[in-house]
C-alpha cells in the first residue's frame, strides 16, 4: 500500500472515530438527560463542521476590514444576521416554537457590557480567535488554542468573582426590539442597520481597492462536502439555521461561554475551592447548574460536539495536524488573550455568539451595543497584536477562520 494511501486511510479512521464518538456522546446525553439534549449535542457537531469548512471567523474578518478595509467576512455576517432575525423575531413574539416555550438572550445595558465586550474585542487579536473560534478551532487540532481555550476557562471562572461588582454599576433596562417596535418593525430595524453596515463596508472597500474582493471559486462536487472547504454565505446560512434549531431544542438561542465558567467553577472546586458565596452562582439558574452534573449543561454538550465536529471536519479535509512548537510570544498572547476573552465575556452577558449573534438575533440592544463596543476592542487588538506576532506590522494575513 503507497503512502498516500496509508494516510488517507489515517485521515478515514480518524474521522470516523471522531463522528462515532459524536453519536454515541449524543446517545449516552440522550439517555439521561433527554433527547433533546442529545439532539443538541449532534447540533453543537453540526455547528463545528460548519465553521471549520466554511472557515467562519469573526476574529479575522474583522481584523481583515479594519486593516485592509476587505469586508466580504462582515456582509456574511450581516446575511448570517439576517437569516437568523427573520426566524427567530416571530417565534419570540409569539413566546413559543413547535410547541415549546422559548425566550431570547436580552440583557441590559451599562458599563459592565461596555467594557466587557471592549475587553473580549482585544482577547480576540490576542488569543487568536473569538468564543466559537477558539472551539472549532482547537477541535480541529490548533494546538495554540488550545492555550487560549484553557486561560478562556480561567478568565470566565475569575470574572464570575467579581460579577456582583460589575453588576452594581450604572446600567440601563434590557431593551428588546420585538417588545418595542413588534415583530414586523423590529424585522425592519434590524434589515436597515444589516443594509447600512454592509453598504460601509462595501463603500470603505471600493475606496481602498477600487472595487470588491472576488469571491474564492470553490469546487461544490459531493466530495467537496466532505472535505472542504466550503463557501462562506452557505457557512452564514448554515449558522442562522443550526443556530434557529437550537432555539426550538433549547428554548433559548445559542451560547458557549456560560459552560466555560461552569468548568472553570467546576474544576476550582476539584481543586479544595468554593465558589457557592460568590453572587454570580447564588443566582438560582447558576447555582442549579453548579450543583449538577456538567453533562445535564446544554451549553457544554453542545461545545463538546463543537469540538468534535471540528475534528471530524478537519480530518476529513486531512488537515488535523497538531503543531505543538509554539514560539514564547505566542504563548504569552494566547494567556493574555484569553483571560480577556472569559473575563470580558462574563462582564458582557456573553461572547461573539451569545451577545453578538444570539442577542442580535433576540432582538437585544444590547447585542448591538455589543458589538460598537467590541468593534473597538478589536482595533486597539490589531494595533497590538505585531508585539507578540513578528512581520504583522507590516502585512495581516487574509481572513480564514478565526
Amino acid at each position: 500500500m503507497s503512502d498516500l494511501a496509508l494516510i488517507q486511510r489515517s485521515r478515514l479512521s480518524l474521522s470516523a472515530v471522531a463522528a462515532g464518538a459524536l453519536l454515541l456522546g449524543a446517545l449516552a446525553v440522550g439517555t439521561a438527560y433527554g433527547a433533546r439534549a442529545g439532539a443538541l449535542m449532534v447540533v453543537g457537531g453540526l455547528l463545528g463542521m460548519v465553521l471549520y469548512h466554511a472557515a467562519f471567523g469573526f476574529t479575522a474578518a474583522w481584523r481583515v476590514f479594519i486593516t485592509e478595509r476587505r469586508g466580504r467576512g462582515l456582509r456574511a455576517q450581516m446575511v448570517m444576521l439576517a437569516i437568523a432575525v427573520l426566524l427567530f423575531f416571530p417565534a419570540l413574539g409569539a413566546g413559543h416554537l413547535f410547541g415549546q416555550p422559548v425566550f431570547g438572550f436580552v440583557a441590559p445595558i451599562g458599563v459592565s457590557v461596555v467594557f466587557g465586550a471592549f475587553l473580549f474585542g482585544i482577547g480576540m487579536q490576542l488569543g487568536g480567535g473569538c468564543a466559537s473560534g477558539t472551539l472549532f478551532t482547537a477541535g480541529g487540532g490548533n494546538a495554540r488554542m488550545l492555550i487560549t481555550l484553557l486561560f478562556f476557562i480561567v478568565g470566565s471562572l475569575i470574572g464570575t468573582a467579581h460579577f456582583s461588582w460589575w453588576q452594581s454599576l450604572p446600567a440601563f433596562r434590557p431593551v428588546s426590539l420585538v417588545q418595542t417596535a413588534g415583530v414586523g418593525g423590529g424585522i425592519a430595524v434590524s434589515f436597515l442597520l444589516f443594509a447600512a453596515i454592509a453598504a460601509l463596508t462595501v463603500v470603505m472597500e471600493k475606496r481602498r481597492h477600487g472595487q470588491l474582493e472576488q469571491t474564492p471559486t470553490i469546487d461544490t462536487g459531493n466530495r467537496r462536502w466532505l472535505t472542504g472547504p466550503w463557501p462562506l454565505l452557505f457557512g452564514a446560512v448554515a449558522l442562522a439555521l443550526l443556530n434557529y434549531a437550537t432555539l426550538a431544542l433549547a428554548g433559548r438561542p445559542w451560547g458557549i461561554t456560560s459552560a466555560f465558567a461552569l468548568w472553570g467553577a467546576k474544576g476550582f472546586e476539584a481543586l479544595g475551592g468554593d465558589v457557592s458565596q460568590w453572587g454570580y452562582w447564588q443566582a438560582s439558574w447558576n447555582a442549579s447548574a453548579l450543583q449538577a452534573s456538567v453533562w445535564s449543561d446544554i451549553t457544554t454538550v453542545m461545545n463538546v460536539g463543537i469540538m468534535v465536529g471540528a475534528l471530524v471536519a478537519a480530518s476529513l479535509a486531512g488537515k488535523f495536524a497538531p503543531n505543538f512548537r509554539i514560539p514564547a510570544k505566542s504563548v504569552l498572547a494566547a494567556v493574555v488573550g484569553g483571560l480577556m476573552l472569559g473575563y470580558g465575556a462574563r462582564l458582557a452577558f456573553g461572547c461573539n455568539i451569545g451577545a453578538y449573534f444570539s442577542g442580535i438575533a433576540s432582538g437585544s440592544l444590547h447585542g448591538w451595543v455589543w458589538l460598537v463596543a467590541a468593534f473597538a476592542g478589536n482595533m486597539l487588538g490589531v494595533k497590538l497584536r505585531p508585539l507578540f506576532f513578528e512581520g504583522e506590522a507590516a502585512r495581516v494575513p487574509a481572513a480564514k477562520g478565526c
